[in-house]
């Protein structure tokens, strides 16, 4: 398709001070927080890659497809033409694209596949894709989790773990062993219960003689079912024997469908391109993974895993958010001076790019130590902590960034043929995800008292920093204070964890960050009075270098 040029000298006016798109612009290489940010995590291999991928995730073609499909959200299919039930989603073309681009990418499988660097290298192509087209994320990201859990019951990952880790993309609705490549999705949560899956009432039956590995049907209702066309769930079922994990294909070992039936989809704020259902098992075939009993151990591995892209998820959120921003107030002029010139937009730019900076460093400091944690049990237990505190963190950040960001474009950030709207709908969405704000800080508590050493680990990192910010020194220490037996208790919580992450973001910077950012994020969120928005900023910024850094390098 050849674009012509649209009319720009009109009767009634000429069409002038406007934006030239976003678009064909590589998101990777044109972005100097994340290059550094993916060479210090140890990734610096996989740059030619990343830079391939993140001119296809910047590039027109990618915006269109991401336009069109979420214009054309997902359709429940009941019944065939012939009255049959087959319990299947349709998706327009441009979601299908979508999907094949990821995938064959890696997003979901290069975790696993890559000799190095792995997890760090997945959460770099997902960074990417979350900027081209987020709603695709969440079958990637439960592809890309599940091999943990599925590693509990070692014959079953053997069956199923060549068609996850295949790179090929097959929406063909048909038994796992005749496709090219599968996605796998989640089924946990149950209307009564929510995040307390101990309320669940969904039942498993043995068929024969049950036990790990071993077939069971499974009858109950599903309040949320994320990515339904899936090929196969992950799913908590109560036996005689406590809450047990179950894999449920959605073809029977036979052949024949699965009694999974889909109830409607969900009707979201966001996400809208992609599907989230309601289910019912109807005596399902599925197959109890790990031990019986000990489901949510099993289960929670997986869980672990996609926490990691509910970080990456709003950091992204984050630089697209700003390099939108950055790119139309550059384009546009308003009373006599460019926006980004004008003083006061200035300084709203520059606090967002400290924040997306910051976000970038700790989405990629927990990154790389998902690939530690293979050989360094500090590492492990670092990420045990770091990783909900980072979920936490980051989503509490992104609405009101977006918002802000949204705001700098003025009305035209308002309308819907732009994708900030789209970004402002789907940037809640991860901190409700895979445990609420609430859920998340329980976590940490839960790791503080169960395994203490974790909280070395993360005081451990935050140590490496000390002494070189008066600033920083007083946050660890008041994070650390935070800490003290008998204060910490369930009421505050959200105040503990925020100290952690901001601490630990500050600690990133100083050692890693321009001197620039540093300074100013330890001016700007580890004093004693921070603004509360962003740009209410008292302290002596360089909001010139901040600002250079964050503009995309076109």
């Amino acid at each position: 398709m050849i674009a012509l040029n649209p009319l720009t000298r009109l009767e009634t006016h000429d069409v002038t001070n406007q934006p030239p798109p976003f678009e064909d612009i590589n998101l990777f290489t044109t972005d100097i927080a994340l290059n550094e940010a993916v060479l210090r995590s140890g990734a610096g291999v996989h740059k030619a890659r990343l830079a391939e991928f993140g001119a296809r995730c910047g590039s027109a073609e990618t915006a269109g497809l991401a336009r069109e499909a979420n214009r054309n959200p997902p359709q429940l299919k009941t019944f065939d033409r012939y009255g049959q039930r087959i319990d299947e989603v349709e998706f327009h073309p441009a979601y299908h694209a979508l999907m094949h681009m990821g995938l064959e990418a890696g997003v979901s499988s290069a975790a696993w596949t890559a000799k190095e660097a792995g997890h760090t290298l997945h959460t770099a192509l997902e960074f990417l894709m979350a900027q081209g087209e987020a709603s695709v994320c969440c079958p990637m990201t439960m592809t890309y989790a599940c091999l943990p859990a599925l590693s509990h019951q070692p014959e079953v990952a053997a069956q199923w773990r060549p068609l996850i880790l295949a790179g090929k993309y097959d929406p063909t609705s048909q038994p796992a062993a005749r496709k090219q490549g599968v996605t796998i999705g989640m089924a946990m949560t149950e209307k009564q219960g929510g995040s307390d899956v101990r309320a669940n009432t969904t039942r498993a039956v043995p068929v024969g003689k049950g036990g790990p590995g071993e077939a069971y049907s499974l009858t109950g209702h599903k309040w949320f079912c994320s990515a339904p066309m899936s090929d196969a769930f992950l799913t908590l079922a109560y036996t005689e024997n406590g809450l047990s994990c179950f894999l449920a294909p959605r073809w029977t070992p036979d052949g024949e469908r699965n009694a999974i039936q889909l109830m409607r989809l969900k009707d979201k704020l966001g996400d809208r391109a992609n599907a989230s259902a309601e289910i019912e098992y109807h005596g399902a075939y599925a197959v109890m993974i790990g031990e019986e009993g000990r489901g949510v151990r099993t289960i929670i591995e997986m869980v672990h895993h996609t926490r990691l892209d509910c970080i990456l998820a709003p950091a992204a959120y984050m630089r697209q958010a700003l390099a939108n921003a950055l790119w139309h107030t550059a384009h546009r002029s308003a009373f006599q001076k460019r926006l980004i010139d004008q003083p006061l937009m200035r300084q709203v730019l520059a606090d967002l790019a400290i924040e997306s900076e910051a976000a970038t460093a700790l989405t990629f400091r927990i990154a790389q130590s998902f690939d530690d944690s293979e050989k360094s049990k500090e590492a492990a237990l670092f990420s045990r902590i770091a990783t909900p505190v980072g979920k936490y963190w980051l989503n509490k950040r992104v609405v009101n960034f977006v918002y802000e960001a949204m705001e700098a474009h003025g009305g035209a950030g308002y309308i819907e043929e732009g994708v900030m709207p789209r970004l402002f709908r789907q940037s809640p969405l991860n901190s409700i995800w895979e445990g609420s704000g609430n859920v998340i800080c329980r976590d940490v508590l839960r790791a503080m008292s169960r395994e203490p050493d974790s909280v070395a680990a993360f005081f451990g990192e935050l140590e490496q920093a000390r002494g070189s910010d008066a600033r920083l020194d007083r946050a660890i220490a008041d994070a650390k204070d935070r800490l003290t037996p008998g204060r910490v208790h369930e009421g505050v919580a959200r105040r503990v964890v925020e100290a952690m992450a901001l601490a630990l973001q500050g600690a990133l910077l100083v050692r890693h960050g321009p001197p620039a950012v540093a300074d100013a994020f330890c001016a700007t969120r580890l004093g004693e009075r921070p603004g509360l928005a962003y740009g209410a900023v008292d302290a002596k910024i360089d909001s010139d270098a901040i600002i250079a850094r964050a503009m995309p390098q076109v």
